[in-house]
């Protein structure tokens, strides 16, 4: 049956019909596309409402999202007394349950970032407890969990993390990057059905925020990162996973160039039917929170003093420049987790060195996070054809960026945070994504934040305001920017011969002021013509 869409306005045209058959856009146009309809065409009236593509996030953790939205869930609140509310809540309805597994929490919520085991150790009834910050750098952990883990004061830091410590070096109860593993390889490993039922669960949330396609940043991880590959994998060979995904297998930091055989093994192994594994996921840094992120000056002290930090390059650069050039020779994408400078300037350093050896070829490598960016790599993405994929949602004041990031920033890396003015007027492409469950997974709040350099309802002053962008660019970087990097070419724009991916939402974000885009909501979502969202079921 065919869809027509009427009496509204479509995104990037000035067209107010789209029809779609068989799973595409068959024309856009005005009221000559009414005469391509067949007899019994459902008619849907925009009634000026704004049609888009579907949303596409370049960088989320779909499974771990769903998973934790069947855990302990601390997310949307920075009251410590409401996180052990939660914890109490969930101990008592899972009596069955051997560990308290969750997360959620935030950084700003404890003195300097680091929570206490004994707040914890109230809660859980002797449950030894595994509750990973929001932003997944981090742990949260109680003393019976230590105590499995046999970590005590004599117990050394690992080369990649830290154990946060009291008085005597006694664990506080915090776990930074690598030091989580040290307790999470005796937690009670999720189940295949377990992270099956998340992705499930996370495809239905994605679609109702008209999100039609991702790519996932973590698929067969290691370095003490749970695998969901087994999910997408089983999903995808049933007929479940309903959006197409490209998943981006994990770079083990320890194993060096002997892995590539096995990456090469993996990419015909998992993809299959609507996912693609043509990626690699290498983590360059950590984040600022904790001083991991790696910058080009040193993290300050609470008194504002330099320090002999400057954050962790997690895999050696010029090791890294090599890794790069053999994967992009393979034909694979590169997908970096650079937050800090330095290592934006290490993923850039490594990708000119796969341009030199390699010549310009087809692999669309992209820079997550991009907190930081030095003034004098702005111009090498576009150099590069290397793309910026942006968390638009963390441009933002907010208590983590006051109280524990600025305070401890070198002042001109402070002032140089999310540049995605500077890096769109330099003609850098951007994509856009979620790292959900870091943060949320809703494209408009993320939209909101591009545009206003503020979060939605509420009433801060902008954050770097010159940094925002266009509401037409940053629907840009969630739609085509998104879709590119995905490399789902028949996407991403509402074009005659593309998926009939598309969103419907309950106004034109256009016709309203930039302050009130954070309000908008999604009315329908279609995955190849297919209604997979509704409001009105909701």
């Amino acid at each position: 049956m065919d869809l027509l869409f009427t009496g509204g306005p479509l995104f990037g045209s000035d067209a107010t019909a789209l029809l779609v058959r068989d799973g595409r856009i068959l024309a856009t146009g005005h009221d000559d596309v009414r005469d391509l309809a067949r007899p019994g065409a459902e008619v849907i009236d925009l009634a000026g409402r704004l049609l888009l593509p579907g949303f596409q996030d370049a960088h989320v953790h779909a499974v771990l999202g769903g998973v934790e939205l069947g855990q302990c869930d601390l997310t949307g609140t920075t009251d410590t007394l409401e996180y052990l509310r939660r914890i109490g809540a969930y101990a008592a309805a899972h009596p069955e349950a051997a560990w308290i597994v969750g997360g959620g929490w935030s950084m700003e919520s404890f003195a300097g970032g680091v929570p206490g085991k004994d707040l914890l150790d109230r809660v859980t009834g002797g449950r030894p407890a595994f509750l990973t910050n929001r932003d997944h750098h981090g742990a949260w952990v109680n003393s019976r969990a230590l105590e499995l883990a046999g970590i005590t004061a004599a117990t050394p830091d690992p080369a990649d993390g830290r154990i946060d410590r009291g008085p005597g070096g006694e664990p506080a109860g915090g776990l930074q990057e690598g030091a989580m593993a040290l307790v999470a390889a005796v937690v009670p490993a999720v189940t295949a059905a377990d992270r099956l039922a998340g992705l499930h669960r996370a495809q239905r949330l994605l679609h109702s925020l008209g999100v039609t396609a991702w790519q996932d940043a973590m698929l067969c991880a290691s370095n003490g990162y749970p695998d969901v590959s087994g999910a997408y994998l089983a999903a995808a060979t049933s007929g479940t996973l309903l959006s197409r995904v490209a998943g981006a297998l994990w770079w083990d930091r320890d194993l060096g160039a002997g892995q590539i055989p096995t990456l090469v093994e993996r990419r015909e192994r998992f993809t299959t039917g609507p996912l693609r594994c043509h990626t690699v996921k290498l983590m360059l840094d950590g984040v600022a929170e904790n001083f991991t992120a790696a910058m080009t000056a040193p993290y300050r002290d609470a008194c504002g003093r330099p320090t002999g930090n400057s954050g962790l390059s997690f895999i050696d650069p010029q090791a890294l420049r090599g890794h790069v050039t053999a994967l992009d020779a393979l034909g694979f994408q590169v997908h970096f987790h650079a937050l800090g400078d330095r290592a934006v300037r290490e993923a850039l350093d490594a990708v000119a060195a796969a341009r030199a050896a390699n010549g310009t070829r087809d692999t669309r490598p992209h820079l997550a996070h991009l907190q930081v960016v030095h003034p004098g790599d702005i111009p090498r993405f576009a150099q590069l054809d290397a793309t910026a994929t942006v968390q638009a949602l963390w441009a933002a004041h907010e208590p983590q960026m006051d109280e524990l990031t600025i305070p401890f920033l070198d002042p001109a890396l402070a002032m140089r945070q999310y540049p995605f003015g500077d890096l769109w007027r330099a003609g850098a492409r951007l994509a856009a994504g979620s790292d959900w469950p870091v943060s949320s997974p809703d494209p408009l709040l993320g939209v909101h934040v591009a545009v206003n350099r503020v979060l939605a309802g509420e009433d801060r002053p902008p954050f770097l305001p010159g940094q925002g962008l266009e509401l037409e660019t940053a629907l840009r970087a969630y739609t085509s920017g998104s879709a590119y990097v995905n490399r789902l070419d028949d996407t991403g724009t509402l074009s005659a011969g593309n998926r009939a991916d598309l969103v419907v939402l309950d106004r034109d974000p256009f016709a309203g002021p930039p302050e009130a885009i954070g309000e908008t909501r999604v009315a329908l979502t279609y995955v190849a013509g297919e209604r997979v969202y509704s409001s009105r079921d909701a």
